[in-house]
């Protein structure tokens, strides 16, 4: 029986190695290295703990707040690590491309994976954070891996949606980094979602339909707090399915759009 292009080993040797040479060359010639993958989310929960835990007085309702924010940033920069890195990928490796026959699909999975290999460290840090912070470990920890997988689903169906259309329409990165920067602030990262509920029911329903909010509170909810507002607690049945049909729509379509497009990538490059 003939095994699927998908599955092949030729195809998860190549995944292999371009997954290991996305993750070296992005801090070659870097006086920190690797360090880096850890240091970018704990500067970025440095700052950020800094003026709104400290100086704005936000969380102060939020048990384990500093490993609840910590959490968010983390989370957040696996999000845009992974959408920017995929949408860039295929116009990085054009000469790869234009050189060698292979799926195509497996430049934006690689460019992605080095995101996970981030976000599996910087996990580790924030698990430790967690335990020095008094938060008591429980089998619910086990739960974060399949809502980081949902995560990561909606991640890969923008870089192979986005990433497609880059490849002809270079605005699309410039136009993505303005949407992620909006987006910052359209998901709870800094303030907690009860704070938006004590001003507005419906508007904190709706913050929690967004995938990426409904993600990052269900692992909060799972690893630090159980005091944390999801969809599955606040947002009434059956708008609870939402966040993953929308991850499912966004992962289809990217899918289908680059398997049309990709034929032409060579050429468009």
């Amino acid at each position: 029986m003939k095994i699927p292009h998908v599955l092949n080993r030729k195809n998860r040797i190549l995944l292999s190695e371009l997954t290991k040479t996305d993750f070296k060359l992005r801090y070659q010639n870097s006086v920190l290295g690797y360090l880096w993958a850890l240091l970018r989310p704990l500067m970025m929960f440095a700052i950020l703990y800094v003026v709104f835990a400290k100086l704005l007085r936000f969380g102060g309702d939020i048990p384990h707040y500093p490993v609840y924010l910590l959490c968010g940033t983390t989370m957040w920069s696996f999000f845009t690590e992974c959408t920017s890195q995929g949408i860039q990928s295929i116009v990085s490796r054009g000469d790869l491309l234009r050189k060698i026959n292979f799926p195509k699909y497996i430049v934006v999975v690689s460019s992605t994976l080095t995101a996970v290999i981030n976000m599996l460290i910087n996990l580790v840090v924030v698990a430790i954070f967690a335990l020095i912070n008094g938060v008591e470990p429980s089998w619910n920890w086990l739960l974060v891996f399949p809502v980081l997988i949902e995560l990561y689903l909606l991640s890969l169906g923008l870089a192979f949606l986005l990433g497609s259309i880059n490849v002809k329409f270079r605005d699309i990165t410039s136009i993505w980094d303005v949407i992620v920067q909006a987006l910052f602030y359209a998901v709870p990262i800094i303030y907690p979602v009860s704070m938006i509920a004590g001003v507005s029911d419906l508007a904190a329903k709706v913050i929690l339909l967004n995938p990426i909010a409904q993600t990052i509170q269900d692992i909060r909810f799972n690893l630090i707090t159980t005091e944390t507002l999801t969809t599955w607690n606040y947002v009434a049945n059956p708008a609870v399915i939402i966040p993953p049909l929308i991850v499912i729509v966004v992962l289809i379509t990217g899918a289908l759009v680059f398997r049309k497009k990709s034929k032409y990538f060579a050429e468009e490059i």
